[in-house]
């Protein structure tokens, strides 16, 4: 992949000024640059939530309950929606994701199956039928992706069952977190597919462990909180949901405040590493820096650093 359009993309945004001035966080401006996320420009979501967590932090909640938050073509659409939304929202700088306490998702939605079962026994010649099935394959996929490609930190937490899907969609989150409550399971194969959204690309490099990612993508067993964090799979067990959103909300908070240009450039580096040889991804940080370094990002948290300010500076939105 090309190192320039990764590079354009992400520069475009930044202004790069002689001016230290600071505001206070959330203070509002004739520019915007520090105004705080708000909620409301996503409140026509069916299936999911969009709140305000705390200053610069979304809440986005996977949000039908009734159907154990089973992931219909809806949510497909509106989960990769929202996160190409909020990855341009300069308002948000980091994201928690969440479903309730008693369930994070089932997985797909059954209808969906059934939706693409009809289409393999219709009557359409294979060629017709193997291009329609492409066609969702893909809509799911790029839904899914739209959080690793989201350049803002997105801290999951996970309460109850996170079954098939929802393995995809966790794996593309920077940081997770459960409750000893919380279970995980690569379902597919029980269904009578191969999952094909993340699970099988994403979880070796995550857990370091190909036994183990053979073991819960061949077997359809439960992996448990417990084991779930000793293998790497989440970094912090809570226990209980209200705790598990508090440290997640917290984490995201601390995120927030630091310079959006260093946070975002973190993790488009750690995204461009996962895929990339080292040496690829210092030639990445090469480029990346050359431009980042005379952000005046750099210059107020330096100075803030080496004037001992108890103080955290504050940043421009970006």
């Amino acid at each position: 992949m090309s190192l320039m359009p990764l590079m354009s993309s992400f520069l475009k945004g930044i202004q790069v000024t002689k001016s230290g001035a600071r505001c206070s966080a959330g203070t509002r401006t004739s520019l915007g640059f520090w105004r705080s996320f708000s909620s409301s420009n996503y409140s026509d979501y069916e299936t999911i939530k969009v709140e305000t967590a705390a200053d610069h932090v979304a809440k986005v909640q996977l949000f039908r309950p009734e159907k154990y938050n089973a992931i219909n073509k809806t949510m497909w659409r509106e989960i990769g929606d929202v996160f190409t939304r909020l990855d341009t929202d300069p308002e948000c700088r980091s994201v928690v994701l969440c479903g309730q306490a008693k369930v994070f998702t089932s997985g797909i939605d059954v209808s969906n199956l059934i939706e693409m079962g009809q289409v393999t026994m219709g009557e359409d010649d294979i060629a017709r039928k193997c291009f329609t099935l492409k066609k969702d394959i893909e809509m799911f996929q790029e839904s899914l992706a739209s959080l690793g490609k989201c350049r803002k930190p997105i801290v999951c937490a996970v309460s109850g069952p996170c079954i098939g899907a929802g393995v995809d969609m966790m794996s593309y989150t920077d940081i997770r977190y459960c409750t000893g409550e919380a279970w995980f399971q690569v379902k597919e194969v029980e269904a009578g597919l191969a999952a094909d959204v993340g699970t099988l690309q994403m979880l070796p490099k995550i857990i370091g462990n190909q036994s183990l990612v053979n073991d819960l993508c061949l077997t359809c067993r439960k992996l448990p909180a417990d084991e779930a964090v000793s293998c790497g799979l989440v970094s912090r067990q809570l226990p209980c949901y209200e705790t598990l959103m508090a440290a997640a909300t917290a984490t995201a908070q601390t995120i927030a405040q630091f310079s959006p240009v260093a946070v975002q450039a973190t993790k488009m580096a750690l995204v461009y590493s996962r895929d990339h040889s080292v040496q690829e991804g210092l030639q990445f940080m090469q480029l990346l820096n050359m431009s980042l370094l005379q952000s005046e990002d750099t210059r107020v948290a330096a100075m803030s650093l080496l004037q001992k300010e108890k103080q955290k500076p504050t940043f421009k939105n970006l």
